[in-house]
């Protein structure tokens, strides 16, 4: 079954005739659009595409099996047009879509109501295509990282290592970055999501390092955590090796079947078995794609199963105030008796 086919066929379970894709991200995977205006208005027997003169052309020349739609009035009242004279009486619209688009729905015609994640539903399982993709954006940014690495020293700033990774990850390809990079050395390495700084990196410092690729839109999410020569580093020690432990633990539970909430339970329990369930506050992983956190949600919350084909991160971590942080993340395929991994670079402890 094509996306579209699977969409159009959850219609009737959600109690809608029709339902308009506003989400830009989904109105690529759904058309293969990839401008920055566009709506789709999908039935069982109709599909349209809505955008405006600027991207008449393109929208041409990208997609196929979609009427096209340029809009000379408001998108939604030529959506709402649309949707009464194709008989629909009741159309969904995107949970995730702007009050203001709501309100501008409201008005005489066919019924409206929120639908949550029906696309992003089909996208948690990704198809060949999509994997290859996505492993095309790991290679370019484990080859941005191998390449940066005899940067990363004393007295170099976390700033500088951000800008020679982001360097190279343009350089190999990426025409867009998943997220902002994260350098987090001593005392910001405790901080899970903490901002490159002019702070220099020390004797004994931790570094944790988060960054991403990307290949014709999809993307890849990976962590690495350095530890700096220097004095007493027992400790540091001990909570890398915990949390490699538990990603390895983890990465052994991912199967076909098992429960998201499954996989992180078995990294958590690592991680409080050596005394620091206190110092792991988020989930253990997410899916990644054409967005870089989506479904599916490997976490304590995560009440659903895991299915051949989805790709997510398995990055358990500890993180003491005053001492340091560690993450060791990488990206898995998920299969019938167990996963591929499909991050490469080496994740036992490196000391510089």
């Amino acid at each position: 079954m094509n996306r579209l086919d699977a969409i159009t066929d959850a219609l009737g379970a959600k109690g809608i005739d029709g339902i308009i894709i506003s989400d830009l991200t989904n109105v690529r995977y759904l058309s293969g659009f990839r401008g920055s205006s566009a709506c789709l208005l999908l039935t069982r027997k109709a599909r349209l595409f809505f955008t405006d003169f600027r991207y008449e052309e393109q929208a041409k020349k990208q997609i196929m099996g979609f009427e096209i739609l340029i809009e000379k009035e408001p998108r939604p009242r030529l959506l709402m047009e649309k949707a009464r004279s194709l008989g629909l009486r009741t159309v969904g619209f995107e949970a995730s879509a702007s009050y203001e688009f709501y309100r501008s729905l409201l008005r005489k015609g066919p019924r409206i109501r929120a639908v949550t994640n029906l696309v992003e539903d089909v996208r948690r399982v990704k198809d060949a295509h999509e994997t290859e993709l996505i492993g095309r954006a790991i290679e370019r940014a484990e080859k941005a990282f191998t390449e940066a690495l005899p940067y990363i020293k004393k007295g170099v700033t976390e700033l500088q290592i951000a800008a020679r990774l982001e360097e190279g990850l343009r350089k190999n390809g990426c025409v867009s970055l998943p997220f902002d990079i994260i350098v987090a050395a001593g005392a910001n390495s405790s901080m899970p999501h903490a901002r490159p700084t002019h702070n220099k990196i020390k004797a004994g410092d931790l570094v944790v390092i988060d960054w991403g690729g990307e290949a014709e839109g999809y993307f890849s999410d990976m962590t690495r955590t350095l530890l700096m020569h220097g004095s007493g580093l027992a400790k540091k020690r001990e909570i890398y090796e915990t949390v490699l432990e538990a990603n390895i633990a983890a990465i052994e539970a991912v199967k076909d079947g098992v429960r998201a909430r499954a996989i992180d339970k078995t990294a958590r329990d690592v991680i409080k078995a050596a005394g620091y369930a206190d110092f792991f506050g988020h989930g253990t992983g997410h899916g990644v794609g054409l967005n870089v956190h989506e479904l599916p949600r490997i976490s304590r919350l995560g009440r659903e199963s895991v299915r051949t084909g989805m790709v997510f991160t398995i990055e358990p971590g500890i993180y003491l105030p005053g001492t340091g942080g560690v993450r060791i993340e990488d990206m898995v395929l998920a299969g019938r008796r167990g996963c591929t991994v499909l991050t490469s670079l080496r994740k036992g402890l490196e000391i510089i």
